[in-house]
């Protein structure tokens, strides 16, 4: 377990705009996250270096962005409509709920009150909308003065309804029952689904040889029963998934194969090895549509848990697709052998518990200098490069600074103007948001031997060294 404190990384995420509470000028929204400027990039830092090494650098993978909203037949079809459940039991005395294999039952965690729990019921954590126009129906205005009396339908003051009055009541009700079904849908539990109802599309267009893979990263949404632990269980957050397709003769060597590549991708991210531990999941804890999974769980201030996962999906849910939707979901090999249904490996990771995970490896309290350090690598830094002019009131120092500071910019992008308060608390501020680091523009750069020379200090090492302001973008850019 990380002995960095879960309190310190939510500080400093809010302190230095990396992560706020979801509306929390209003008073906030539970299970609800905002990423400010140095939080979104450290995100699309981390999504587009997966998107690099699972997509861009491989021949055997195609991208889509399938949509959020989508028929309701698709998670009927996949399971979720029935199965995508969580155990909730709900306190008696305080009436606050919970997930109740996340807790222990026999006394509640909010009032203290013991044996308060009922038996658990199974809670569906897909969030229900409807799609498009629908008539809202006032029960009350409907039903209201009607009561059953021995046997026969009448009104408050004795009068018997008609038999036809009756009929275009409740007639009204079940059209607008019907209505309503016909036009729900959900907000994605998942973007799996999203790339398994465009598999026969990528086929027809694209033709790929099997195996190939079908990535995603977008929003996905679980009402849950109690989000807690700062990003790490959210109602709104992102995934990034890949479908790979299969010969079901392959999964083995497939699925070790999509093993190594996780662990190349936690290496990127800076994650320690010793923090990174593989869980074999039991039968009785798979998800419905799983024959292996296995857990990739790291040490995070709240205890291990999950970070990511890789499943075997067999053939499952194209199969569904192909039971409901009547279309034929088999690949046809290109040499002519036999058609078949692919079979599944699925490589999938919560965005949101990557940041975590980042931020949780990175974050340093470097005692001998008195100062916090989030050792971000190069590639994942929001901000990779600071310039800062030594005196901000010298319009000389400050000019060239800006010359600099533009040059960098254009070349490498993530570079930030500093000129506020003196330079030892702008190092270290810096050195909090996890800029690798800073080109202080200094009088030695105006004139004499050292003219067209900066200073640029190290971030993890507090090294400072000279360099030639020609040679700046070499020095501090990254292949």
């Amino acid at each position: 377990m990380s002995d960095v404190k879960l309190e310190d990384i939510v500080s400093l995420a809010k302190r230095r705009g990396f992560i706020f509470p979801g509306s929390d000028v209003y008073g906030g929204l539970s299970g609800t996250w905002d990423y400010g400027p140095l939080g979104l990039s450290l995100k699309k830092n981390i999504m587009n270096l997966w998107w690099k090494m699972f997509v861009d650098d491989r021949d055997d993978m195609l991208g889509v962005d399938a949509a959020i909203l989508m028929n309701q037949k698709v998670w009927q079809a996949s399971g979720h409509v029935d199965t995508f459940t969580d155990p909730l039991v709900e306190c008696s005395n305080c009436h606050n709920r919970f997930r109740a294999d996340k807790i222990d039952t026999s006394k509640c965690p909010t009032c203290g009150k013991e044996n308060t729990f009922g038996e658990p019921r199974q809670f569906n954590m897909m969030f229900e909308t409807k799609v498009g126009p629908t008539n809202k129906l006032d029960l009350k205005e409907i039903i209201d003065g009607i009561e059953i009396k021995d046997g026969k339908v009448t009104l408050e003051n004795g009068e018997e309804i008609p038999t036809k009055q009756i009929w275009e009541r409740f007639h009204v009700i079940e059209q607008y029952s019907k209505e309503q079904e016909a036009a729900t849908s959900y907000l994605r539990p998942e973007t799996a689904q999203g790339i398994f109802t465009n598999f026969r599309n990528v086929v027809d267009t694209f033709y790929p040889d099997v195996p190939f893979g079908i990535a995603q990263q977008g929003k996905a949404f679980r009402n849950e029963i109690s989000p807690r632990d700062f990003v790490f269980r959210s109602r709104e957050f992102e995934q990034m998934e890949i479908e790979y397709f299969i010969h079901e003769d392959t999964w083995k060597e497939s699925f070790e194969h999509w093993k190594e590549q996780w662990h190349k991708y936690f290496e990127a991210l800076g994650l320690p090895k010793e923090s990174i531990h593989e869980l074999e999941v039991p039968p009785e804890d798979r998800a419905h549509y799983s024959m292996r999974t296995v857990d990739f769980e790291f040490d995070y201030p709240i205890g291990k848990e999950e970070l990511a996962g890789l499943a075997y999906r067999t053939n499952f849910d194209l199969k569904n697709i192909e039971r409901v939707s009547g279309k034929s979901m088999e690949y046809r090999p290109k040499d002519g052998s036999a058609a078949f249904v692919p079979h599944v490996i699925e490589p999938t990771i919560g965005v949101e518990r990557a940041v975590m995970a980042v931020l949780t490896s990175a974050y340093w309290e470097d005692k001998e200098n008195d100062r916090t350090v989030l050792k971000l690598p190069y590639d994942l830094a929001p901000i990779k490069i600071a310039v800062c002019p030594l005196a901000k009131n010298n319009p000389e120092l400050v000019a060239k600074a800006r010359d600099i500071y533009t040059s960098l910019k254009k070349e490498l992008g993530a570079v930030l103007w500093i000129d506020s308060g003196n330079i030892g608390k702008n190092y270290r501020k810096m050195d909090e948001i996890g800029v690798p680091y800073c080109v202080t523009v200094d009088f030695e750069t105006l004139e004499g031997d050292t003219k067209d020379t900066v200073t640029v200090r190290n971030r993890d090492t507090t090294k400072q060294e000279r360099s030639k302001v020609i040679n700046l973008i070499a020095l501090l850019s990254r292949a």
